[in-house]
């Protein structure tokens, strides 16, 4: 397997070289911790690419939240277009897990549904690190959540080649056992579908399908068709296929494992009666006893996870496999991989705090009923199995926190950016004006946010972008609701918006669609976004978490990649935290001016090509709906009716050839069409 290839038109520059070259070298020393502090702007995360080309060994990225892995994604596909780079979050990160609140008596069930695309980012995550090397997986702070085992995951996998003496019939069995679904409508992923003598498949990690057609009772050709247009793509001799669900246990174990979780409920069912818990005791029997039935008949139940301790044959408190587990280790079993942990500062208290949120949760659930004891055993690993389960790690950040510092064997800076860009001016200006104190016109006397308006106002005429801070998501709300009142285009951006639809807002802030984006303490973090010349942070003088010293230098950074950056801080006092924050900021941007002065560096806003993980995260009906859409345009402006009846037509057609997959993309295209006015 050929290794990492870094593919760009970048060569290092600025403090590049030198951290470069410290970092590969104390990887090659073998040092568990270093730091690579990075400004805003000076290419942490192209320095860190260089070190995995140098060092070429398989990478596990970890990002603080969903939005930056999936740009830290797309950054790494980028540097490495040859290689494999993955996304990889928990459905956790997307739906509401399985809580109980005793207060208000409910009970919020874990969604049963799996988006699609995450589950098959998660399953090429996987599949890749047991198959490759040259494999780069960006995480979210989830990537340490329990997962099933890769022994059994890789142990149960099947190669199938031209010439696998099997039966159509046995070939259906071996795909029901690996968790695949039959289905005779649109193949997705995890799905296959039997019609004469061929079965089609399509894997968990990717969208294409394997069509296999049989000759007696043996495999006579196979053949990798593309899922959209349904063009055989090659003839190949041979393809492996996974299971299509992480967690897999062989017939004997699952046995044992049944017999434990029967153990385990009458154990705690003579608790809960002992106790007088009888509601307790009645809902603890009947979800157990109906999940027992569904795993012995299909080997697989809703939330089967909770019983991870018993089919992996763990012992109380063990901890659980993650996705850390299916990198590779070396034959002393210690971990053989490189980890970057990302934004450190908000990552490393963000592992330290999983176990403890996660085991709350479960143990309200186990008290009330809901769960067996052996549920809190899957679980997040605490912070001190987190660290014996990876090797030589490296954090990076503008602002490293304690554990950083105390830890690395050398914090290398990075403080100089080789587009020369300076950090932002500062400007301090009042919340509230002295005139409006004395209750002067505070139209003629604006506070801060008037002021920022009419800040906002000037940046947009130059075809610039704003980014304003509040302290509360309510703030952030009203706040862009107001400004679109005043005739300013603006959206808000929060923790309560999903992921995907955040990516979205991002990309479309990027490309104009509006002017000034609001949010809370999203924006401070790994946000890469140079058309913003312009940051305010309202009442920046109320000390606390968000306007702590780290986050006012991480705030003020998202103005540090635009040569017109500039950042207001409306405060009416000067605290420890925008002293310490100011005076770094400008030590900084001392340090960047005197060497643009020294080298005759002309600073210049960072070109950043605006794409995105949603692009990615499409899928391929949609794309080809839309393809379809664009080439039959031209028809539908000559005679729309005309061409939805063909539509038609062409969808009855393929229903008849059972080709329900271009049915339904059929289906849509038409529906498209009839909104557009053709009925």
């Amino acid at each position: 397997m050929s290794g990492f290839k870094l593919s760009t038109n970048y060569t290092p520059a600025g403090d590049q070289p030198k951290a470069i070259e410290s970092l590969i070298k104390g990887v090659k020393r073998g040092d568990r911790h270093q730091t690579l502090l990075g400004v805003t702007g000076s290419g942490k995360t192209f320095t860190a690419a260089n070190v995995i080309a140098a060092i070429q060994k398989p990478t596990l990225v970890i990002a603080h939240n969903k939005t930056l892995a999936a740009q830290l994604a797309q950054e790494y596909a980028d540097f490495f277009p040859e290689n494999d780079v993955h996304y990889f979050v928990s459905y956790y990160d997307y739906y509401q897990p399985e809580a109980y609140m005793p207060i208000s008596d409910t009970y919020i069930e874990k969604e049963a549904m799996i988006n699609e695309e995450i589950d098959r980012l998660r399953h090429a995550s996987t599949q890749a690190l047991l198959s490759r090397s040259d494999v780069i997986i960006v995480a979210s702070v989830s990537c340490i959540y329990g997962l099933g085992s890769p022994i059994e995951y890789e142990k149960v996998h099947k190669r199938i080649e031209v010439g696998t003496v099997i039966t159509r019939r046995d070939m259906v069995r071996a795909l029901v056992a690996l968790y695949f679904e039959r289905t005779n409508a649109d193949l997705a992923p995890g799905h296959f579908r039997a019609l004469g003598n061929t079965i089609e498949i399509m894997p968990t990690n990717e969208r294409v399908i394997y069509r296999l057609s049989f000759s007696g009772d043996a495999v006579g050709k196979i053949e990798r068709i593309d899922a959209v247009t349904r063009t055989i793509i090659a003839e190949v001799p041979t393809f492996f296929l996974f299971p299509a669900k992480h967690f897999v246990t062989p017939e004997l174990e699952r046995k044992r494992a049944i017999a434990d979780i029967t153990l385990e409920l009458k154990d705690q069912l003579a608790k809960f009666e002992k106790e007088g818990k009888i509601l307790e005791a009645e809902r603890i029997k009947r979800r157990t006893q109906h999940d027992l039935a569904l795993i012995r008949e299909i080997g697989y139940c809703n939330g089967i996870e909770n019983y991870s301790r018993h089919f992996d044959g763990r012992k109380p408190g063990e901890a659980p496999y993650t996705l850390l587990s299916y990198f590779p280790h070396k034959p002393d079993g210690m971990p053989d991989f490189l980890t970057i942990i990302d934004e450190s500062h908000v990552t490393i208290p963000q592992l330290g705090g999983m176990y403890a949120g996660d085991r709350s949760r479960k143990d309200t659930l186990v008290e009330h009923g809901f769960r067996l004891p052996s549920a809190v055993d899957n679980r997040p690993l605490t912070f001190d199995e987190f660290e014996e389960r990876v090797g030589e790690t490296i954090y990076t950040s503008a602002t490293p926190g304690t554990y950083e510092h105390e830890h690395s064997t050398q914090v290398v800076e990075q403080i100089i950016r080789p587009t020369g860009l300076v950090d932002p001016e500062i400007i301090v200006r009042p919340i509230v004006s002295q005139e409006e104190n004395q209750g002067k016109n505070t139209e003629a006397y604006p506070g801060q946010v008037r002021d920022f308006i009419a800040e906002t106002e000037k940046v947009v005429k130059g075809g610039g972008r704003v980014l304003v801070t509040t302290l509360t998501k309510k703030m952030a709300e009203d706040l862009s609701e107001f400004l679109k009142e005043q005739s300013v285009q603006a959206e808000y951006i929060h923790s309560e918006i999903k992921t995907l639809e955040r990516i979205e807002i991002l990309t479309n802030f990027r490309r104009g669609k509006f002017d000034v984006l609001v949010g809370v303490n999203l924006l401070r973090e790994g946000l890469d976004l140079p058309e913003v010349e312009l940051v305010a942070i309202l009442d920046a003088d109320k000390e606390g978490f968000l306007r702590s010293e780290t986050s006012l230098i991480q705030t003020i950074g998202r103005a540090a990649r635009n040569v017109n950056g500039r950042v207001i801080l409306y405060a009416d006092g000067m605290t420890g935290s925008l002293e310490k924050a100011i005076g770094e900021t400008n030590r900084r941007r001392a340090i960047q001016i005197a060497y643009n002065t020294e080298h005759g560096i002309t600073p210049a806003t960072i070109k950043k090509e605006i794409k995105d993980i949603t692009e990615q995260l499409r899928t391929v009906h949609e794309e080809t709906v839309d393809t379809l859409l664009s080439i039959d345009r031209d028809l539908y402006k000559k005679n729309p009716k005309k061409l939805i009846r063909e539509k038609n037509r062409q969808m009855a057609e393929a229903v008849k050839l059972l080709d329900f997959e271009t049915a339904a993309i059929l289906r849509d295209e038409i529906r498209a069409l009839e909104d557009r006015g053709g009925r």
